[in-house]
């Protein structure tokens, strides 16, 4: 079974308005184990980001303004995460850019090079009713050690999300199988039953129909919560 954790920063809350991804962070994961192998962007958005963005994840216009455009690195992540399940942290606004930068570049929604698409943000609000579910709470909850988040980072958040998925779904203790083989903070990836899912579309699956998977468009508000 092989799993990516996929995480996202970007320049603000809307693609529609224009906002791009300025950052992209994928861990994976083969039969509930870390295997070592991540991909790690930054990108240039080819815009300012807004102020608010920037005291989230910390990645200036001056910081961006020689990385690759999204259209350079299209066909790497398409082919990494190809026929694997996705874990995305409030699925609906990662996929709401990547289906938008995708469209730029003339490539088929992301949901067509994936097995489906998980949203832990439902999972944990299942599990957790009425609790904060920020990835930061769940890691207080879970007592997952994110002493190194002092700002948002799609790698970091990524791996963060992998130790809370698999406590959320097993009460496994720890991903890593020792302390040489998980590179989570590595830059790209050189050798080194859930049941909430996207389809095809980009629209979030739930067994009962239920309504809280809507959620193209908003900024991750759960993540700024805290317990």
């Amino acid at each position: 079974m092989r799993q990516i954790f996929l995480d996202t920063e970007t320049t603000g809350l809307s693609p529609d308005s224009g906002d791009r991804i300025v950052e992209i962070g994928c861990v994976e994961m083969l039969n509930r184990r870390l295997s070592g192998r991540n991909l790690h962007f930054y990108l240039n958005p080819e815009r300012r980001s807004h102020e608010d963005a920037v005291r989230i994840h910390g990645l200036t216009d001056e910081f961006l303004a020689d990385k690759p455009l999204f259209a350079n690195i299209a066909d790497e992540l398409l082919e990494f995460v190809d026929g694997a399940e996705i874990i995305i942290h409030n699925a609906g606004f990662d996929l709401a850019f990547l289906n938008e930068e995708l469209r730029r570049v003339g490539r088929p929604h992301f949901g067509r090079a994936v097995s489906q698409v998980t949203d832990s943000l439902l999972m944990a609000r299942e599990i957790f009713p009425g609790k904060a579910n920020s990835l930061d709470a769940l890691c207080k909850r879970l007592e997952v050690d994110n002493a190194n988040r002092s700002i948002h980072g799609a790698l970091l958040d990524a791996g963060l999300l992998a130790e809370v998925y698999i406590r959320m779904t097993r009460g496994q203790n720890s991903l890593v199988i020792d302390a040489g083989e998980s590179r989570v903070g590595s830059d790209r990836f050189f050798g080194a039953r859930p049941d909430r899912r996207v389809g095809e579309r980009g629209r979030i699956r739930c067994p009962h129909d239920r309504a809280d998977g809507d959620r193209q468009g908003q900024r991750r508000q759960d993540d700024l919560a805290t317990d």
